[in-house]
């Protein structure tokens, strides 16, 4: 069998405007002015800058920040949520020749219950977040996990994300992964534009 993984937020789904609202929520407890919204969502995948310091001048998440983070993530992660174009489509027709995974740096608990609002958590086999793993991507262990949950050989999978995270979570595991330009990361070069790209490069890797 032959499986798909995609990351979930800026890639299966549009949820920046919970993202930067949730981020802001924070900042403002700690007494910390707000950020524009277009900021947070072109740095938040920024393999390059410690989050924390960046959006709370925290060198560490703290149990403070993370506390108001998931308290307002939980209550809001549903506003202004919407799947991006192409996307059930995409999962109709290929339901019959593939598994498909999530893998998000996300709780797993809020990613199903977004998945679950926009009708299309049926459709994967697993979905794996941070809290389900001992280190989120970039590092590999989510994409081993779904692999070995699904039995799975590396070859017969390939990953979509919008973050270089999710293409060396994928590389550090053997994985192929391809990086998508519609979520919140603008990828200069390599990645793709839209969902017929993506559907050509599964085309393209499993020969279909």
């Amino acid at each position: 069998m032959k499986m798909i993984i995609f990351d979930m937020d800026g890639t299966l789904v549009n949820s920046g405007s919970s993202i930067a609202n949730c981020i802001n929520y924070v900042r403002s407890h700690l007494g910390l002015e707000p950020m524009d919204k277009n900021f947070i969502l072109e740095n938040v995948n920024d393999i390059n800058i410690n989050s924390a310091e960046f959006f709370y001048n925290s060198k560490t998440f703290t149990p403070k920040v993370t506390e108001l983070f998931e308290d307002f993530y939980s209550k809001n992660c549903l506003v202004d949520l919407h799947l991006y174009d192409g996307v059930k489509k995409l999962l109709d027709d290929l339901k019959g020749e593939f598994k498909f995974s999530v893998a998000t740096n996300a709780n797993s608990d809020y990613a199903r219950k977004m998945l679950g609002h926009l009708e299309i958590d049926r459709y994967f086999n697993s979905i794996l977040g941070y809290n389900d793993v001992s280190a989120p991507k970039p590092k590999p262990d989510m994409i081993n996990r779904i692999l070995d949950l699904n039995s799975i050989k590396k070859e017969n999978a390939q990953l979509f994300g919008d973050s270089t995270k999710d293409t060396i979570a994928a590389f550090n595991a053997g994985v192929d992964g391809v990086l998508v330009n519609w979520g919140f990361s603008n990828h200069n070069e390599g990645a793709i534009s839209n969902i017929d790209e993506l559907r050509r490069e599964i085309e393209k890797k499993f020969r279909l």
